[in-house]
């Protein structure tokens, strides 16, 4: 179980610079929201993972 948390983990993290080099002009407001939502999708995805 620990390697789907840390692949969980990486695409969570790739995903939040894919946000940041394809949106460079992004506010930081925005930068926040999105790793939160993604965060947030992470722990769902997690959670539905080990059901």
């Amino acid at each position: 179980m620990k390697k789907i948390d840390s692949f969980v983990w990486l695409i969570w993290f790739l995903l939040v610079i894919a946000w940041n080099y394809g949106y460079p002009a992004a506010t930081p407001f925005l930068d926040v929201l999105v790793a939160l939502i993604l965060s947030i999708l992470n722990m769902l995805i997690l959670k539905f993972i080990k059901k």
